[in-house]
């Protein structure tokens, strides 16, 4: 609640004066009196208990007084209607699949470390559609851009490494993700694209899929994910079971620079799981919805209300006054 005159207030500072000089007037401005050795007889005679609605009639005026300064305060209730309109980006997340994703340079391992930083990209955006695609030997889309992000989190958790033949089809996932983008209307169309290796499978070249996606105005981020020099790569052995072995890590960063610079994106290299945290925080910087929100204020007036309290107390008040009260000296 709020009050459109609040300086009206300073008024009720004037009731305590109000107060003491009614005080002042019943208990010290008596014109006569008499003295009895004893008033216990005088207790049952009729219109005795009237002296005391002196008070109540005293309180009804007071409270007639407060409440008439509150509605000339003017009470009022902020009603608030916020318009937001919202111009999503369409975003599809290109993930890499091929077993060397399970390199434990990043914890607990680069495929589980990217399975994690897409999901908490997920919970940050609020008016995009986003999509999934995946790629090893070939590329498949797990789910077309969508705002159903529950679906697309739970896809994610699903994912598994093995079910697609193994390969790095780097151009592959990019047109895959073109095709699901290339009829977006939005203004802003995006691929992340996550990969720990170099193109070795596929038709398409991935520096001739990113002219592709320049074509439709899609910006294209691409993450360079693993150490440099070698990396713990886990192995089942048949005899002494799981071991690791240091396996070179070869990312082709000329061309994932290539393809992010054709199409006016950026190229990250996370070497470790903190890093690759933070190269999505910043892509969900680099990429922000605009939102246009209109703020409309109204204000419902309260004052009635406390108006007719007001009148019901002098109301009432005057009534007792003129009423019971009418045979008894106001002192």
């Amino acid at each position: 609640m709020e009050f459109a005159n609040p300086q009206w207030f300073w008024a009720l500072t004037l009731l305590p004066a109000l107060i003491g000089l009614y005080l002042y007037q019943y208990f010290f401005n008596k014109e006569t009196s008499f003295t009895f050795s004893s008033l216990n007889l005088l207790d049952d005679l009729p219109g005795n208990w009237k002296i005391h609605l002196h008070w109540l009639q005293a309180a009804f005026m007071w409270a007639g007084i407060a409440f008439l300064i509150v509605a000339l305060a003017r009470p009022q209730e902020r009603l608030t209607t916020v318009e937001r309109n919202a111009e999503g980006i369409d975003i599809v997340l290109v993930l890499d699949l091929s077993t060397s994703m399970r390199a434990e340079d990043l914890k607990p391992n680069r495929f589980e470390a990217a399975r994690e930083v897409a999901k908490d990209f997920v919970d940050k955006r609020e008016s995009d559609r986003i999509g999934l695609v995946t790629f090893a030997m070939k590329s498949f889309t797990v789910v077309p851009p969508t705002l159903d992000y529950r679906l697309l989190k739970n896809l994610i958790d699903e994912l598994e490494m093995g079910i697609i033949e193994d390969g790095t089809a780097i151009g592959m996932g990019i047109a895959t993700a073109i095709n699901r983008l290339k009829d977006s209307n939005t203004e802003s169309k995006v691929i992340i694209l996550l990969t720990d290796g170099q193109n070795n499978a596929g038709e398409i070249d991935p520096v001739t899929a990113a002219d592709l996606a320049s074509t439709y105005n899609i910006k294209i981020y691409t993450i360079g994910a693993g150490t440099r020099g070698t990396a713990p790569y886990p192995i089942q052995d048949p005899i002494f079971g799981r071991r690791y072995q240091n396996v070179q890590v070869n990312i082709d960063e000329d061309m994932l620079t290539r393809v992010a610079e054709v199409t006016g994106g950026r190229y990250f290299r996370a070497t470790d799981s903190e890093e690759l945290e933070n190269i999505y925080a910043e892509i969900d910087e680099l990429e922000k919805t605009e939102v246009e929100e209109l703020i409309y204020t109204d204000y419902k007036d309260l004052y009635e209300r406390y108006l007719a309290l007001s009148l019901a107390f002098f109301v009432i008040s005057f009534i007792l006054r003129k009423t019971i009260l009418s045979g008894i000296e106001d002192h």
